[in-house]
């Protein structure tokens, strides 16, 4: 039996992803979380196969997460669970270790699939994923700019959207608060911004922020 660790921080993706994997008698979900942290301290108490990954959590976040989980737990694989299918951020988890990536609209037939796939260590992307990767790379990575950035990049953007403190970023990804600076600058040259405010319109104009009530509507 394939066990499971559900890491998303709304209750009800958990309530319905929990009772779509108890129809299939091989897959048994052992232990749910609500963000990174609180993932990691259930992994030291309880090993699992899989890790059903949410990707846009308060604190640590589901790259920042799926790193130190894969560094950690090189025998537990994750699957990225989002409603954000489109580049960057396939990549960025594949780059932190994660070896499937679905979306929430994804059907419980095509989830069954990526849980057996990545079980049995072979990689797996979703349909609309692998769609909206396919349209990316024909109109090029210009059309979306946070394509340029790199994984810790994104990973302290998402943060400072999330509106933690650079003090609170750099104990979130374990950083000193001047490495925080030095990234947040690195991601405003690329993206060709000045202010906070501007990261934010860039970002909700590119997919990044969005209605996170609308995330709970597709499970």
């Amino acid at each position: 039996m394939i066990k499971i660790l559900l890491v998303d921080d709304h209750d009800l993706v958990r309530v319905g992803m929990r009772h779509i994997i108890a129809t299939r008698p091989e897959f048994e979900v052992v232990g749910e979380a609500d963000c990174g942290e609180q993932a990691l301290v259930l992994l030291q108490r309880q090993p699992v196969d899989l890790v059903l990954m949410d990707l846009n959590m308060p604190g640590m976040g589901g790259i920042e997460a799926t790193r130190r989980i894969t560094a950690a737990y090189p025998d537990t694989r994750v699957i990225a669970l989002t409603a954000l299918s489109e580049d960057p951020f396939p990549n960025s988890l594949h780059k932190a270790g994660a070896l499937g990536y679905i979306s929430k609209g994804c059907t419980p037939q095509e989830l069954f699939k990526a849980l057996v796939a990545v079980g049995q260590g072979r990689p797996f992307i979703s349909t609309e994923v692998a769609q909206n990767l396919s349209i990316s790379g024909i109109r090029g990575r210009e059309t979306n700019p946070l394509s340029l950035l790199s994984g810790r990049e994104l990973d302290v953007l998402m943060l400072l959207l999330a509106n933690h403190s650079q003090q609170e970023i750099a104990e979130l990804l374990d950083l000193k608060p001047r490495t925080v600076r030095t990234y947040l600058h690195r991601v405003r040259c690329k993206l060709d911004v000045d202010t906070d405010l501007g990261l934010f319109l860039l970002c909700l104009r590119h997919g990044l922020l969005k209605d996170r009530s609308n995330e709970t509507a597709s499970v």
